[in-house]
């Protein structure tokens, strides 16, 4: 497995590199956004590690535009910050996970490898809830025939919901499935995101998405 490594902080890129390497990682390290965002694209690497605060291009420009050129290898975020806002503003931008800093290297050797244990490509097939009808070959979700404008974690929250509707799936199924080891039991991250998309819905009822109470959400399909 070829891993990049994009951190301006060159002690700590190298002490990440170091400790990939050990687990049998081939590891290259770049150390600002134009140069990771150019390897990333070109260079046939399995993940990515992406600091957000780097020199001529920061980390969340660089992942939103590689995903709008469709460079789809798994991308885990590094940064300081570690407030919700700026952890939604780095998924939203295409990032599969995040990581705030100071952290321990095993948790990020896990995250590694729950990212390159994912499939490569979905099954094309077409997924049918009341008037929502989701193409995963197009990567599209329509409404009543209308596309609907969703960022990738958003289509990845209410895919799992319709693809599991009329089930309860609890929070911590929703951070499993879409987030993986990103966020813990105790964050609202989920609630944030029910909150969007039933206002994308155009229904901040319940007629999509129900509240269980103390459990989590269910499609209602």
């Amino acid at each position: 497995m070829k891993i990049l490594i994009v951190e301006d902080n060159q002690r700590l890129a190298g002490y990440i590199k170091k400790a990939l390497e050990q687990k049998s990682y081939s590891v290259d390290c770049v150390y600002d956004g134009e140069s990771g965002e150019r390897r990333a694209e070109f260079g046939e690497y399995d993940a990515v590690i992406l600091d957000v605060m780097l020199p001529k291009k920061d980390g969340v420009s660089v992942c939103r535009d590689l995903r709008e050129r469709d460079v789809n290898l798994p991308i885990i975020m590094l940064t300081a910050k570690g407030e919700l806002d700026d952890k939604i503003d780095g998924l939203d931008s295409g990032a599969d996970d995040y990581l705030v800093k100071p952290f321990e290297l095993n948790e990020l050797l896990a995250r590694i490898r729950a990212l390159l244990r994912r499939p490569k490509e979905k099954k094309a097939e077409i997924l049918i809830a009341k008037d929502i009808v989701i193409d995963n070959a197009k990567h599209n979700i329509t409404k009543k025939g209308e596309t609907l404008s969703l960022t990738l974690k958003e289509y990845a929250v209410l895919e799992y919901l319709i693809r599991n509707k009329n089930q309860v799936l609890t929070r911590d199924q929703i951070l499993e499935h879409c987030w993986d080891f990103a966020f813990d039991s105790f964050s609202n991250i989920v609630d944030v995101y029910i909150k969007q998309l039933r206002k994308k819905l155009s229904s901040n009822n319940e007629k999509y998405i129900k509240t269980i109470r103390g459990v989590g959400y269910q499609f209602q399909g």
